[in-house]
């Protein structure tokens, strides 16, 4: 639900009621992960998708019955070999469906969670994805300090156990599910929390303000991307050069890194093919936590980086975590598709993909959620 949290704040300020779909779970090959949402108003209007567009119809209708009836319900949906393509899952995964009507208290928390998410600020939604009925939907805003409104319903010990975990997931920047059991959770037969972590977007940095630098930060903010343009060279690190980016820097790539830090989000490109930039750059970045890590460079220039940067003390663990040269082999030659295969590289790693081809391919098109997490960034 938060991935609409800009529209649907608008929804909440001009007193619209409507109805939430949010996926709490999806097993084998499903579209989309938990926290994906369609919401549906009074009126109609419709906007998200949980499906990729195999279940939309049926969902569309069961938040039209959620504003009617005021009560929130749990739904799922597999393949169909009967009516496959009407209400079914055509790729054979499963997904499970909270339809969540927005309107009177369930507001008091909602809009709060909304407007924080649009703002950009750490916070987590936790609500009742399943156990009694009368708690179905129930929610709580957790704040990355722990403190928390609203309640679920149960009792007070399960809203401060709900919030604590929630926090646990909001920390690790993580969407998904939380099992609580009765002794736990002070609630006959236990619930499961849905809990949508909001964190700010991941941080994307290239070095080297170059042509293939301008298309890259084009495809880091399409994938959700927090980018810097990072360049020692005034000249060429120019915000007319470098629109699309959140920050154009000029310093030394490696005195910039080391005072901005990173964090397990971080994406690092390197596009600078200048060994006196490359290495103290690189000798630092290895030593830090990031989620990817590229270089850019033919084959004989990676040799000749590797061997540097070994001279200068880097180990063969470090140096496995380089990817260089960097990018997926598409046969890219424009700024364009080589930014294109660099961030197919970026994703395949991110999701676990191999970056072959599907076509002929037995490797599962989806991956396993559950398995991976999700990061919120995403």
């Amino acid at each position: 639900m938060l991935d609409l949290a800009d529209e649907l704040r608008r929804w909440t300020e001009e007193g619209r009621q409507f109805a939430v779909a949010t996926v709490v779970a999806v097993g084998g090959s499903a579209p989309r992960g938990p926290g994906a949402a369609l919401a549906v108003d009074s009126a109609g209007t419709v906007i998200g998708s949980v499906s990729g567009g195999c279940v939309e119809g049926a969902v569309y209708d069961l938040c039209l019955e959620a504003l009617r009836t005021g009560t929130s319900m749990l739904e799922r949906f597999g393949y169909s070999d009967e009516d496959a393509f009407a209400v079914g899952l055509t790729c054979g995964g499963t997904i499970e469906v909270l339809i969540t009507p927005v309107a009177g208290p369930a507001a008091t928390v909602l809009a709060p969670a909304l407007s924080a998410a649009a703002g950009n600020e750490p916070a987590a939604l936790a609500r009742v994805a399943r156990g009694p009925a009368e708690l179905l939907g129930r929610a709580l805003l957790v704040r990355s300090d722990g403190t928390y409104e609203g309640e679920l319903g149960g009792h007070p010990d399960l809203d401060r156990t709900a919030a604590a975990e929630a926090r646990a997931l909001l920390e690790a920047g993580r969407t998904g599910t939380v099992d609580l059991s009765a002794d736990g959770s002070h609630c006959p037969g236990g619930v499961t929390l849905l809990v949508e972590s909001n964190v700010p977007p991941p941080h994307m940095i290239v070095f080297g303000a170059v042509d293939f630098a301008a298309a890259l930060t084009r495809a880091g903010k399409f994938l959700g991307y927090h980018v810097t343009v990072c360049d020692a060279r005034p000249v060429f690190a120019t915000r007319d050069r470098f629109p699309d980016a959140d920050e154009v820097v000029v310093d030394w790539p490696h005195r910039y890194l080391r005072r901005t830090g990173t964090d397990a989000r971080t994406v690092l490109c390197v596009l600078t093919h200048d060994a006196k930039f490359d290495v103290p750059l690189l000798k630092a970045a290895l030593r830090m936590p990031a989620a990817f890590i590229g270089a850019m460079g033919s084959r004989r220039t990676h040799e000749d980086r590797e061997r540097r940067l070994r001279s200068e003390g880097v180990t063969e663990g470090e140096l496995a975590r380089l990817r260089s040269p960097i990018g997926l082999d598409l046969g890219a030659r424009t700024p364009e598709e080589t930014a294109l295969s660099i961030a197919a590289e970026i994703v395949a790693v991110r999701r676990g993909g191999t970056g072959v081809p599907l076509t002929g391919s037995n490797t599962p098109i989806h991956r396993d959620s559950a398995a991976q997490g999700r990061s919120a960034a995403a």
